[in-house]
C-alpha cells in the first residue's frame, strides 16, 4: 500500500465549539496525512441531520410535525435519544410540492460553510494548516436527510424529497460561486442510502448521485458511507462489505464525473468473510477509505485481513465524531495517530 500524505481522512463532526478549535485540534496534527479538512460541523450541525429535521422541515408552512424528541428535564431537546422519539412529519393534506425559500441558503450548509472558509484559508495563509489541505463540506444525501422513517407515508418523503434535492442543488451553487474550485471539497454523507442497499434497494438510492455531475472538474468530490449512530453504533451490522461495495461502484457510475474518494465503513471484524467483498471495488481511480479507526486493540488484525482483499487504501473513522463527549476527542486524536503509525510500519513491511 502506498503511503503518501492522504493516509487519513475525517468524515466530518468534531465536537468542538468553533472551527477555530477543530483547525487547530486536529488539522495541525493530522493535516499532513489527510487531502481535506472539515471544519467540525460546528453548532448545531453536530446533530447531522437531527439539525435539517428542526431547522428546515419543522418551520416550513406545508409540513406539520407530529412528534418531535422528548424533553430533557422539560428543557427541549432538538435531536433525539433514538429512534423511538425522532422527528416525524407529514405534509399537509393537498400540498403535491414542498419548496424551500431563499434558495442557496435556506438549508444553512453554504452558510456556514462560507463562514468557516474564511477562518480555513485565513489559517493556511498564516502556515497554521498545511497547504495542500482543501476546505471539506460534508452534506446528507437526500434520502438520508429525508428518510422514510421520519414521515407519516411514502408520498410526504417523496415530496419533501423532491424539494430538499432542488433546495441542496442550489446550496451547492452558492459554494461553487463563492468558494475557489481548487480549494473545495464536497463530499455526501450516505446512512439511509446504505442501509437501504442492504435491504435490497440499491437503484433507488442513486437518482440524486445526479446533483454531483453540476460540480466543476476541480473541486473534489467524495462519499462517506455509513452504518449509522444513532441509539450507538453501529446501527445495523451487516454479515459482509458486499452491499456497501456495490453501492459504492454504483455512485461512482451515477456521479456524471470523476469520483476522488469513497469512505466505507468497517466493523470491529477481521475475518477475511467480512472484507473479501473489497475485491469487487470498481472505483475508477478513487481512493478509499476504510472506517477502522476504532477499537485500536484490534486495528492490526482488521488492516491485515482488509490488506489481504485490497492493495492500497486509507483509513479513518466510522463516521463523524458529533454524538461523542468531547472530553473524548484527544483519545480519538490519538487512535488517528496510531493509525498512522501503524500503516507506515505496515507499508515499510511490504
Amino acid at each position: 500500500m502506498p503511503c503518501n500524505e492522504k493516509t487519513l481522512h475525517l468524515v466530518g463532526s468534531i465536537p468542538l465549539d468553533s472551527a477555530v478549535e477543530v483547525y487547530e485540534a486536529f488539522g495541525k496534527p493530522l493535516g499532513p496525512y489527510l487531502g481535506c479538512i472539515p471544519d467540525g460541523e460546528v453548532g448545531l450541525r453536530r446533530h447531522w441531520i437531527s439539525r435539517v429535521h428542526f431547522q428546515v422541515f419543522a418551520i416550513h408552512p406545508d409540513i406539520e410535525i407530529l412528534r418531535q424528541p422528548r424533553p430533557d428535564d422539560g428543557v427541549e431537546r432538538l435531536n433525539p435519544h433514538d429512534t423511538s422519539d425522532s422527528w416525524k412529519f407529514r405534509v399537509r393534506p393537498g400540498v403535491r410540492h414542498i419548496r424551500f425559500g431563499e434558495a442557496g441558503w435556506r438549508l444553512g450548509f453554504a452558510r456556514d460553510a462560507l463562514a468557516s472558509y474564511f477562518v480555513f484559508k485565513t489559517l493556511k495563509r498564516d502556515g497554521a494548516l498545511a497547504p495542500h489541505l482543501r476546505f471539506q463540506v460534508s452534506l446528507p444525501m437526500v434520502n438520508s436527510a429525508a428518510p422514510p422513517r421520519i414521515f407519516e407515508s411514502d408520498d410526504d418523503c417523496a415530496i419533501v424529497r423532491e424539494g430538499y434535492a432542488d433546495a441542496l442543488g442550489a446550496e451547492l451553487d452558492t459554494l461553487v460561486q463563492h468558494i475557489p474550485h481548487d480549494e473545495l471539497a464536497i463530499q455526501w454523507d450516505c446512512a439511509t442510502e446504505l442501509q437501504e442497499a442492504y435491504a435490497g434497494n440499491l437503484d433507488a438510492q442513486l437518482p440524486q448521485v445526479a446533483l454531483s455531475a453540476a460540480l466543476p472538474a476541480k473541486i473534489a468530490l467524495g462519499f462517506h458511507l455509513c452504518f449509522g449512530t444513532l441509539g450507538g453504533w453501529p446501527r445495523f451490522a451487516p454479515d459482509d462489505l458486499g452491499a456497501a461495495v456495490a453501492l459504492a461502484n454504483a455512485f461512482v457510475e451515477a456521479a456524471g464525473r470523476r469520483v476522488d474518494w469513497m469512505h466505507i465503513p468497517v466493523l470491529d471484524r477481521s475475518d477475511d468473510a467480512f472484507f473479501a467483498p473489497l475485491q469487487n471495488l470498481r472505483l475508477a481511480g478513487a481512493k478509499v477509505h476504510l472506517g477502522m479507526v476504532h477499537n485500536m486493540e484490534r486495528f492490526p488484525q482488521r488492516l491485515a485481513t482488509a490488506r489481504k482483499h485490497l492493495a492500497d487504501f486509507g483509513v479513518g473513522a466510522y463516521c463523524g465524531f458529533g454524538r461523542l463527549p468531547p472530553a473524548e476527542l484527544p483519545r480519538v486524536l490519538q487512535e488517528h495517530l496510531i493509525a498512522v503509525r501503524a500503516l507506515s510500519s505496515h507499508c515499510a513491511a511490504h
